[in-house]
């Protein structure tokens, strides 16, 4: 008989990662770095390896923000677009970054551009995952309006997310910026309408919104951290919970 310890199985089977066009960022703040997305690879490659299915929505704003445009008159529906048409550009890096080390990667997109990317369908996405490939949904939703935290707990609801985490630079939700106040305090858990009332500003309220009326989970965790992803899909205590009443 064979005395290996078996391996402890992961609490959450299939998430889908929300992260901050930031994350793909240099130094510099701006723009799209190869060592940067490599990364983020690895760590996506991490939970992957535990036979965790993996759904990725990445914002844009190292490439653009659609509130710099508006400020200077531009339409919100066409600074919201470019910022959709952004997202594209940091899915194909991911993309190419997770290749690079042997993790099977396809983009969707809510915004059609076939040369490029699959469209996002809800069954195709959900066959890439079960297939042990990870989806990288960019577009947002495809609509103006709407932000990518929003876009993530959608395409979460849609198919079938165990949770949803987003990574952040901090490690967790606090009552205030734990940059600018050191005292600030980091909540382990909140429900949903606790971090309604305290205005959580890592997650679009939009966003938080939509996973108290459908009961979807919520982790907010520092992306950076060396473990926290594998913890946080095997169920430790890691970063902030946001969950039910």
């Amino acid at each position: 008989m064979s005395s290996e310890t078996p391996s402890p199985t992961p609490r959450y089977r299939r998430i889908v990662l929300k992260l901050s066009g930031e994350a793909l960022a240099g130094p510099q703040g701006f723009g799209i770095d190869p060592d940067q997305a490599a990364i983020i690879a690895q760590k996506i490659k991490s939970v992957h390896d535990l036979g965790v299915q993996v759904a990725l929505v990445c914002g844009a704003g190292n490439l653009w923000r659609g509130n710099t445009g508006v400020e200077r008159g531009m339409e919100q529906s066409t600074a919201d677009h470019m910022g959709m048409i952004a997202t594209v550009m940091n899915g194909l890096a991911l993309q190419d970054a997770l290749e690079r080390i042997d993790v099977p990667t396809r983009v969707q997109t809510a915004i059609m551009m076939n040369q490029v990317a699959e469209p996002y369908i809800r069954l195709r996405a959900i066959r890439h995952m079960e297939k042990g490939r990870v989806v990288v949904i960019a577009g947002g939703t495809g609509n103006p309006y709407f932000t990518t935290d929003t876009a993530a707990v959608l395409r979460g609801m849609e198919v079938n997310a165990d949770v949803i985490i987003k990574g952040t630079q901090v490690d967790g939700v606090y009552t205030e910026d734990p940059k600018k106040n050191p005292d600030a305090r980091r909540f382990d858990r909140l429900t949903y309408s606790q971090a309604l009332e305290y205005r959580v500003r890592v997650m679009d309220l939009t966003a938080i919104t939509l996973c108290m009326d459908n009961k979807q989970p919520l982790i907010v965790l520092n992306i950076w951290d060396d473990h926290s992803l594998v913890d946080a899909v095997m169920g430790k205590p890691v970063g902030t919970l946001v969950d039910g009443e």
